[in-house]
């Protein structure tokens, strides 16, 4: 296992999540816990954990209704934990979009080996793409970007944006995604935060940014990045 591995525990059980985080700390995991859905979440975009630990039985919102918000702008890998070990309840956290489900009461041994199997399956967790898009490399691995070779300063907010938005290359993803997905929850109707670190972010990424290439607005819904560099020809045709 890489060390320092980041885990999120959600779970509104003080002594799980105190078993948990003793448990995996002595495995070499970074562990953060979140006591409500809501709180969870926000912790998800600032954490950005490796790996989600949830229970389903929240206080505020169900953990299925979590896991759903989670993947509308991530695809952390979820392993549920839940006392619910009704077939229906359990079908309706993976169709929502976690990647396995151990029911309560569990073993500390049985939980860690599915960590791993999930790890593996996702690649290590930790590992991440290198983005090229023409003079522009993004090298998420290292925290690294570059345009013709040289450094980009970019500030940890603009970071986070670029890297959400490359992660979703060609996919179109509204403000309230990025917002939640850099800010967390309690922004998602500051959109003026969202359009300040746009502008910010592409006067440093763009070859020309009064008409930007790269990240692409989608009027009245929101951003998406270009899977490929465009030439002025076929920016003609958008």
């Amino acid at each position: 296992m890489k060390e320092g591995l980041r885990i999120l525990v959600v779970d509104d059980e003080r002594p799980i999540r105190r078993f948990l985080r003793v448990a995996l700390g002595a495995r070499g995991y970074d562990v953060q816990e979140a006591e409500t859905g809501e709180l969870g979440l926000a912790t998800a975009a600032s954490f950005r954990p490796d790996l989600v630990v949830l229970d389903l039985g929240l206080p505020d919102i169900d953990g299925v209704e979590a896991i759903r918000r989670l993947r509308e702008w991530s695809e952390v890998p979820v392993i549920v934990l839940s006392v619910r070990d009704a077939e229906d309840q359990k079908v309706a956290a993976l169709d929502a979009g976690a990647n396995d489900y151990v029911t309560k009461p569990f073993g500390e041994g049985e939980l860690a080996a599915r960590i791993r199997a999930v790890l593996r399956t996702q690649g290590g967790g930790a590992q991440e793409p290198v983005f090229e898009w023409g003079d522009l490399r993004a090298d998420f691995e290292h925290r690294v970007v570059t345009l013709r070779g040289e450094p980009v300063p970019l500030s940890p907010i603009e970071y986070d944006l670029l890297r959400v938005l490359l992660r979703s290359a060609g996919k179109v993803l509204t403000h309230a995604q990025l917002l939640r997905a850099v800010w967390g929850d309690g922004y998602s109707g500051e959109r003026h935060l969202l359009q300040v670190t746009m502008s910010n972010l592409r006067r440093k990424v763009e070859p020309d940014p009064s008409k930007p290439r790269l990240i692409r607005t989608e009027p009245g819904v929101g951003y998406r990045i270009t899977a490929e560099p465009q030439t002025d020809e076929s920016l003609e045709t958008k």
